[in-house]
C-alpha cells in the first residue's frame, strides 16, 4: 500500500469510530490488569466500553513441546511463560478444541486455573468440522468447560469458518446454541474465526450481530490472501478484529537473507518478527494480535514490541514493502504449518516437508533439509503423495498441495540435487 492509499484507508476507518481506542495500563472492567507490577504492554479498549484487551494475545496453538514430533506440551516451560505474560498484563489466552491434538485446552485449564479467574481472559472455539449431529454441539461445549476448568469463556468463537462450515453452522444451529450460552453468562463475547474469500466473510459477518471477528492478516497476506478486503468488511460493520497468523506460522520471523538485511539496515536493534507484528497491530480496528510463542525468547521479544507500542510510520511501511519484495524472490511456500491438512491418507507429513523446504529456500542451505528429510520414512516424503486431493479441502491457505509436493519430490529427492532458486507454482491464484 502506498502512502496515499494508506492515508485514504486510515480516514475510512476513522469514519467508523469509535472502534478500539488505544489504552495503556488500564484495567479490564476495572479488574483484570496487572497494573503496578512494572512494565505493561499496551491495551486497546473494546469499542466504547470499560473493557480493555492486551494488544498482544497469547496463542496456545504452538506451545512448547516435550518432543518436536509429538503434541505433548512442556508444562514447566509453558507455566513460566504464562507467569511472565501475566506479570506484564498479557492476559488474553487463546486455545481451541483441536490445538495440540486436544491437549491445549487441558493445558490452559491446568495452568490458568492457578490464577484468580477474573485476572485473565480465556478464549476457545466451537470446532464446526467435528460436528456430525446437533447433539455434538452441547457435548463438545461441556467437554471444553471441563478441559479448561472454567464455568465461562470471556471470548468464544465459531471456529475456522468457510463456505462449507458456515452451512453446517446453520444445519446444527451452532449460533443459536452459543447465543443462549451468552445470555446465560457462559460466554462474554461471541465471535468467529474465518478462512475463505471476502465474499463469504461478508455473508457471515452480516448474518448475526457478532462481537468480534478473527482473520488471518499480515503484510504478505494483505493482498494475496485478500486480508485487506476482509479487514475492511469487518471494520465497516463495526466488528473489532482479532488477528491470527501475523507471522504466517513463523515464516515472517525467519525471512531469507535479502529480506532480513532490509529490516536490519532500517533498525538493527529489532527482530524481523517485530516488524510483522507491528504491521498488524498498527491497524486501528485491530483489538488484539495473537502470537504463538513457542520459545520464551519469542515471548520476551514480543513483550518488548508491545510495551509502549508504536504504530508504523510511513517510512517503516516502505521498509516492509522493500523487504516483502525481497522475500517473494525466495520461492517459499505460503504454508503456516497449521496441520489442518493432516492426517494425510497416504501418510505424507505435509507440514514437515513444507517447513523443511521453506527453510532451505529462505536460507539457500540444503544441508539441514537433507539431514532431516533423508531420515524420514518413505511414506512421509513428498514422493508418497498419491494426488487424492483430501488435503485441498482442508487447507485454509488454499495451497495446491499435491502439485507442490510433486515439485519438491522432483527437486529435492534426486541424489545430490541442488536446490533451485525460483518461485513455486503460482498458488497465489488459488488464494
Amino acid at each position: 500500500m502506498n502512502r496515499r492509499e494508506f492515508l485514504k484507508h486510515a480516514l475510512t476507518v476513522a469514519a467508523f469510530a469509535p472502534m478500539t481506542s488505544l489504552v495503556a495500563k488500564e484495567g479490564l472492567d476495572g479488574d483484570k490488569s496487572s497494573e503496578g507490577k512494572g512494565r505493561q504492554i499496551t491495551r486497546r479498549r473494546y469499542k466504547n466500553t470499560a473493557l480493555t484487551v492486551p494488544l498482544l494475545g497469547f496463542g496456545m496453538m504452538r506451545l512448547p513441546r516435550l518432543s518436536p514430533d509429538k503434541p505433548d506440551i512442556d508444562y514447566a516451560t509453558t507455566e513460566k511463560q504464562i507467569a511472565m505474560a501475566m506479570e506484564v498484563g498479557l492476559n488474553y489466552f487463546d486455545t481451541a478444541y483441536f490445538y495440540h491434538d486436544g491437549l491445549s485446552e487441558k493445558c490452559a485449564g491446568d495452568l490458568l486455573s492457578r490464577y484468580p479467574r477474573d485476572r485473565y481472559y480465556l478464549v476457545s472455539k466451537m470446532p464446526v468440522r467435528a460436528l456430525k449431529k446437533e447433539a455434538d454441539v452441547e457435548r463438545i461445549w461441556n467437554e471444553q468447560l471441563a478441559r479448561c476448568k472454567t464455568e465461562y469463556f470471556d471470548f468464544y468463537l465459531v471456529h475456522n469458518l468457510n463456505r462449507e462450515r458456515w452451512a453446517d453452522t446453520g444445519k446444527f444451529h451452532v449460533y443459536e446454541f452459543l447465543k443462549r450460552k451468552q445470555k446465560e453468562g457462559k460466554i462474554r463475547k461471541l465471535g468467529f474465526s474465518f478462512h475463505d474469500e471476502p465474499e463469504v466473510l461478508k455473508v457471515i459477518a452480516e448474518a448475526h450481530p457478532w462481537d468480534f471477528g478473527q482473520i488471518q492478516l499480515n503484510y504478505l497476506d494483505w493482498t494475496i490472501y485478500r486480508s485487506r478486503e476482509q479487514y475492511e468488511i469487518l471494520t465497516k460493520l463495526g466488528i473489532p478484529v482479532i488477528v491470527m497468523e501475523p507471522l504466517r506460522g513463523g515464516a515472517l520471523a525467519t525471512l531469507n537473507p535479502e529480506a532480513t538485511a532490509v529490516f536490519k539496515k532500517a533498525d538493527p536493534a529489532v527482530s524481523t518478527a517485530s516488524w510483522a507484528l507491528r504491521y498488524a497491530a498498527s491497524l486501528p480496528n485491530v483489538l488484539c494480535v495473537l502470537s504463538g510463542m513457542t520459545l520464551t525468547e519469542h515471548l520476551e521479544d514480543n513483550i518488548r514490541t508491545f510495551t509502549d507500542f508504536q504504530p508504523l510510520t510511513d517510512a517503516e511501511r516502505k521498509t516492509i514493502e522493500a523487504a516483502l519484495a525481497a522475500y517473494r524472490k525466495s520461492g517459499a511456500i505460503a504454508c503456516t504449518e497449521c496441520r489442518y491438512c493432516t492426517p494425510c491418507p497416504a501418510g505424507v507429513n505435509i507440514p514437515r516437508v513444507f517447513g523443511l523446504y521453506n527453510q532451505a529456500k529462505t536460507t539457500g542451505n540444503t544441508g539441514h533439509f537433507r539431514l532431516v528429510y533423508d531420515k524420514m520414512s518413505p511414506d512421509e516424503k513428498a514422493s508418497a503423495c498419491v494426488d487424492c486431493g483430501a488435503c485441498l479441502k482442508k487447507c485454509p491457505q488454499h495451497i495446491p498441495i499435491p502439485e507442490i509436493l510433486k515439485k519438491i519430490a522432483s527437486e529435492m529427492e534426486a541424489p545430490q540435487k541442488k536446490i533451485a532458486v525460483h518461485p513455486v507454482p503460482d498458488y497465489e491464484s488459488f488464494v
